[in-house]
C-alpha cells in the first residue's frame, strides 16, 4: 500500500497552521500539535461571536485551568482543543448533531493520548466549564432574553474576563501548557522537509 492509498483511507485533510496535514475523520497521535491547537483556539471567538467583544476558546481554556484543582488543570486546558481541528459550535446545535459528537468524542481521545490524559473528563472540569458560563454571559452579552437552563442556579466560577488578543492569549495558552505538562510530553512534532 502506497503512502497516497493511506492518506486516501483517511479520508479527506485539512492543513493546520503548522502546515502538516490534519485528518479530522481519523487522526492520529502525531498528528496533533500544541502549536495548531493554540494557535486555532486563539482566533476562534466563543459563543459563535455573539459577544461584545472578542473573547476567544484559548482565553476560555486558560481560565478555566486556572480555576480548577492542580490534578484537574491539563485537563480543563485542553477541554476544548478538539476545537482547533473541528470547529466551535454553540451548545444547542451540538446537542442535535450526533455525528459532529461522535467526530468530536474520536479526535478528543486522540488529544488525550498526546498529552497524557485519561478519556475521561473530570466532574470538576465539567462543573467548571458550566459555571464559567455565567462569567462570560454577565462580561460580555446583554441582558439575557430567556434564562439560561443550565446555568441559573450554578454560583459563576468568579473569573476575570479580559478579551485577549488572539496573540496574547495563544502565547498564555502555550505558557499554561508548558507549566503543566511534564518535560518532553506534549512537545511539538516537527514536520516538513528534511525531516
Amino acid at each position: 500500500m502506497t503512502e497516497i492509498d493511506i492518506m486516501a483511507d483517511r479520508g479527506d485533510w485539512m492543513q493546520t497552521y503548522t502546515g502538516r496535514a490534519f485528518y479530522p475523520m481519523a487522526p492520529y497521535v502525531d498528528d496533533i500539535d500544541p502549536v495548531d491547537i493554540a494557535h486555532a483556539l486563539s482566533l476562534i471567538c466563543r459563543y459563535g461571536g455573539h459577544v461584545s467583544r472578542f473573547y476567544s476558546v484559548a482565553e476560555h481554556c486558560v481560565l478555566l485551568s486556572q480555576a480548577v484543582a492542580p490534578e484537574h488543570a491539563l485537563w480543563a486546558l485542553l477541554h476544548d482543543a478538539t476545537e482547533a481541528y473541528v470547529g466551535d459550535m454553540v451548545r444547542p446545535l451540538k446537542s442535535a448533531m450526533p455525528a459532529y459528537r461522535e467526530a468530536e468524542d474520536r479526535l478528543m481521545k486522540v488529544i488525550c493520548d498526546r498529552f497524557g490524559l485519561g478519556h475521561t473528563c473530570p466532574a470538576e472540569v465539567k462543573e467548571a466549564d458550566t459555571r464559567i458560563l455565567r462569567d462570560e454571559r454577565d462580561a460580555l452579552m446583554v441582558s439575557a432574553p430567556l434564562p439560561w437552563m443550565s446555568i441559573e442556579r450554578l454560583p459563576a466560577l468568579g473569573v476575570d474576563i479580559r478579551c485577549w488578543a488572539p496573540a496574547e492569549a495563544e502565547r498564555r495558552y502555550l505558557d499554561r501548557l508548558a507549566e503543566l505538562l511534564p518535560v518532553g510530553v506534549g512537545e511539538p512534532v516537527r514536520v516538513g522537509v528534511g525531516d
